[in-house]
């Protein structure tokens, strides 16, 4: 199959594609007399786990090690699940960040509603924010 069914039958563009060979992702097809890219069905599998992968949060770089180890034909399994107990880590690390700033803007929205805006006269600085008093 022609590079644009490829995409089409994996919801990507060419220019994904190609990218992806350049990366090594997807290996150089086979081509046509006229020098059009031909793929095979495994191309389909390839470019959908690629995909499937991306959106579990993989990197692209992720994915090659993965495929690197199935291509020499090792399992991956122990690999694939640190890589997504690493990124299950870095989601929680991130949720402690956003609950953490959650609660100094709660705080500062809650000090807020106690201030009378008439008092806010420092031209360098807003009260809600700052309640430093030189």
């Amino acid at each position: 199959m022609k590079i644009g069914e490829l995409g089409d039958r994996c919801d990507v563009t060419a220019k994904t594609i190609r990218y992806y060979e350049s990366l090594g992702l997807l290996d150089e097809p086979e081509r046509t007399a006229s020098g059009y890219r031909d793929y095979g069905d495994e191309a389909v599998e390839r470019l959908r786990f690629i995909r499937d992968a991306q959106a579990t949060g993989l990197t692209l770089a992720e994915i090659a090690s993965v495929l690197e180890l199935k291509g020499a034909g090792e399992r991956s399994c122990s690999h694939t699940i640190a890589l997504i107990e690493a990124h299950v880590a870095s989601i929680d690390a991130q949720i402690q960040q956003l609950t953490d700033a959650r609660s100094e803007l709660s705080r500062l929205a809650e000090r807020a509603n106690s201030l009378d805006p008439a008092l806010c006269t420092d031209p360098n600085r807003c009260q809600v924010i700052s309640d430093r008093v030189d």
